[in-house]
């Protein structure tokens, strides 16, 4: 028995832009089109996955220097790519993640300026050289997504940098969105929450009809 490979969509964006909220509507979305999905998030979604996104996140950890923080992201890639994300798309299923490598160029390359052609080896080795098939950015002014952030909780290690950083990943995620047009969909995450889903649903909806997803 043969399967049409699966899809693989992913949501971007910085601190607070709301991807849990969206995760959560788009996998309903993907759901009532009788699409098997699978939901994961980076760094994370396996055992070894999730240990090495505590330690990533261990704010105790703020020495941990830019090179151990790109090579710990893709180590957790890794392991997602071969144990989750391979397997469900070979089986027909597709993958809904939040983050994936989009995130890596925008945080390890805009934020901490490791080089370009670091993580793009990195992306064909570690990550198989997977690509999403449609990326969401879910995009808003820096200012706004920490004061939304702060309300969270207590920071984790990489919450816990200046805003010079953030608005070094910001560009760095809009510079990838406008070399790739044809993948990404910019979300201006600033609205209400009605109307970023719309703009979420709207997206995804042209993307499932262009890919014979039924309703």
């Amino acid at each position: 028995m043969t399967h049409t490979p699966g899809k693989l969509i992913t949501l971007e964006g910085g601190e607070g832009a709301g991807k849990s909220t969206v995760l959560s509507a788009l996998r309903e979305l993907l759901q009532q089109r009788g699409i098997d999905v699978v939901v994961t998030r980076e760094p994370g979604g396996t055992v070894a996955g999730e240990a090495i996104r505590r330690v990533l996140l261990d704010p105790a950890l703020r020495g941990l220097c830019a090179e151990s923080e790109l090579l710990l992201m893709f180590a957790s890639r890794a392991q997602l790519v071969r144990e989750l994300v391979q397997p469900a798309l070979e089986a027909g299923r597709w993958v809904l993640s939040d983050r994936f490598t989009d995130a890596s160029f925008a945080y390890q390359g805009g934020g901490r300026g490791q080089p370009l052609q670091r993580i793009e080896e990195l992306e064909r080795w570690a990550a198989a050289g997977l690509k999403p098939d449609l990326t969401l950015l879910l995009d808003l002014p820096v200012a706004a997504g920490l004061a939304r952030a702060n309300g969270r909780g207590a920071a984790d290690r990489i919450e816990m940098e200046n805003a010079d950083f953030f608005e070094n990943v910001r560009a760095a995620y809009r510079a990838r969105a406008a070399a790739e047009p044809q993948r990404f969909r910019l979300i201006d995450a600033s609205r209400t929450l009605e109307e970023v889903l719309q703009q979420v649903r709207g997206c995804v909806g042209d993307f499932l009809d262009q890919n014979g997803a039924r309703a």
